[in-house]
């Protein structure tokens, strides 16, 4: 038991030699030399640049007052009377859209996306010529031709309703080409906000 002890003793003498031995053969960092003034004779030192000068605070631009919307201010009737939707016209015995009315039910799609709550009626109309029966049914493939675009446009069906007055409401009474291409049409009311 004592060799051991003994053993135990000389390595324990050996470990704490070898750490201190590599504690102490550590090398000094080197030390720093002056450096030799540049050759011309001066020895002005150059000032560090100016500190950047800060950005000015940004001025903060008030928002333009927003206008009072007065479309959907008004009472349906000024709505209608004033409307924002436009008719669509068709060719004679025609109820395909055009590219004209494709533009303006385009529009009235936008008109319809901005008021969300709206509920319209298209009424299709037609000239006088015909019987009443024909224009009755040339009115209604007119109305749902116009409200089967609006749909394609995002327009939910729901908000939409049709209804067909043949030639009974002209918009123009005139019994001649122009007038009568005034009265072949699909015209929008506004039935609920």
């Amino acid at each position: 038991m004592n060799t051991v002890w003994v053993r135990r003793t000389a390595l324990l003498l050996l470990l704490l030699v070898t750490v201190a031995a590599g504690a102490c053969g550590k090398k000094k960092p080197p030390i720093a030399r002056p450096i030799p003034p540049p050759p011309g004779g001066s020895t002005t030192v150059t000032p560090p640049p100016e500190p950047p000068t800060p950005a000015p605070e940004p001025t903060t631009v008030p928002p333009e007052p927003v206008a009072e919307d007065t479309i959907a201010a008004g009472s349906i009737d000024d709505i209608n009377r004033n409307s924002p939707l436009k008719p669509v016209f068709y060719a004679l015995d025609a109820a395909e859209v055009d590219a004209d009315g494709q533009k303006v039910l385009q529009g009235n799609a936008e008109i319809l996306r901005r008021y969300t709550t709206w509920q319209i009626s298209i009424e299709g109309h037609c000239d006088e010529r015909g019987t009443a029966e024909y224009n009755l049914a040339l009115g209604e493939r007119r109305a749902v031709a116009a409200r089967n675009y609006l749909v394609s446009l995002g327009i939910p069906a729901d908000r939409v309703k049709i209804v067909s007055y043949g030639k009974e409401f002209p918009f123009d009474p005139g019994h001649s080409e122009e007038a009568w291409s005034k009265n072949r049409r699909a015209h929008f009311v506004v039935t609920a906000k």
